[in-house]
């Protein structure tokens, strides 16, 4: 059962009483209570399970009123320019808040009970962390621990629907799939097909639902078999674009879910010998750097990455100090940005060469 609230941290076991339960000694858990590594692994196991059997509340060791607080950013990656601009984002706010900043990269996920998993928030309590953005898929475990400990944290647009009352920041999908569908219609456009990332995704279906909205409001039908899923990866979006070129009647436009995935459609249209935008338009999504490198370069919709890092960061500090938010999901606006990519499309339809 999760322990939340003074009262419940006073009542809550001892160290002594873990110790006891794992047959170690309180030196002992101790080291494992604050991610000491000079534990033998089984030692680490039996502790770690007392530890949870009798929900053991660790306390942080620093006085977040008397020195500058640390914040934690989890993220997938660091090898991608997104995370590169919530990066950014964070570091900015977190200089103005006098914070400093603990990144962690690529948490390894144990199946067996995600002790690795357990091992950094074991090194996240003991080094006094006052709060936790997440710029990843929060689990279970994680989830618990925050909670039973009390640190505050916030999700960075999260891929899936986060547990209730958790605190998120993104991106207003829903309009910004409306805003890059209303282009291409401007533009004379009506059989335009989506490339999706994975199906079941908050952004996804946010970003789907605005363009089969546009779609509706300009009296053009929906055709099912024009959405295609490639889950965020450019060579799967290359052969969902093949897939959409061989249909009898093939789109004259795309609407591309992610600018990676943009990548993939142009390689597959210039494998067909098609030319962006004289035979295909395309829109993409979040306004990368790389978006202007491609040639040509890429009409997107801006997803504003670095204020959205920034925005997630302002609510935490507000979090730490007591304040809890009206809302637990803030959305920042999306705008186009139009570049050389779209174009009115020609009299004569695209041909699928193969």
């Amino acid at each position: 059962m999760v322990r939340t609230g003074s009262a419940n941290v006073a009542a809550g076991p001892t160290l002594a009483v873990v110790a006891r339960e794992a047959g170690v000694s309180v030196p002992t858990a101790s080291k494992v209570v604050n991610g000491r590594e000079d534990v033998a692994p089984e030692t680490r196991r039996r502790v770690t399970e007392a530890l949870d059997r009798l929900g053991y509340v660790r306390r942080p060791r620093f006085d977040a009123v008397r020195t500058p607080g640390f914040i934690d950013l989890v993220v997938h990656s660091l090898d991608t320019s997104w995370s590169g601009a919530v990066l950014h984002g964070v570091e900015a706010a977190a200089h103005d808040a006098g914070l400093e900043v603990v990144v962690s990269a690529g948490l390894p996920r144990a199946g067996g009970g995600g002790r690795p998993e357990r091992g950094w928030l074991d090194k996240l309590t003991a080094r006094g962390s006052s709060g936790v953005l997440f710029l990843t898929e929060l689990t279970a475990v994680q989830f618990t621990w925050l909670d039973q400990h009390r640190i505050p944290f916030v999700m960075i647009d999260p891929v899936l629907e986060p547990p209730p009352g958790v605190v998120s920041v993104g991106a207003a999908n829903w309009q910004g799939g409306v805003t890059a569908t209303e282009h291409l219609l401007a533009l004379g456009h009506e059989r335009i097909a989506v490339v999706a990332g994975h199906q079941h995704t908050m952004a996804g279906n946010a970003r789907i639902a605005g363009y089969r909205s546009a779609l509706a409001s300009a009296g053009v039908r929906h055709r099912p078999e024009y959405v295609r899923h490639a889950g965020s990866d450019d060579s799967m979006a290359r052969r969902r674009t093949l897939e959409l070129l061989a249909l009898p009647e093939p789109p004259t436009a795309f609407f591309v879910c992610s600018d990676r995935m943009a990548h993939g459609v142009y390689a597959a249209l210039s494998e067909r010998e098609l030319s962006v935008p004289d035979n295909i338009s395309v829109v993409g999504f979040d306004d990368l750097p790389e978006s202007r490198w491609i040639t040509p370069a890429l009409t997107t919709v801006r997803q504003p990455l670095s204020e959205m890092a920034a925005t997630a960061l302002r609510l935490l500090v507000r979090m730490m100090a007591g304040d809890r938010p009206e809302s637990t999901r803030t959305e920042l606006s999306t705008r186009l940005v139009e570049r050389a990519s779209t174009a009115v499309p020609r009299l004569s339809c695209p041909v699928s060469r193969s």
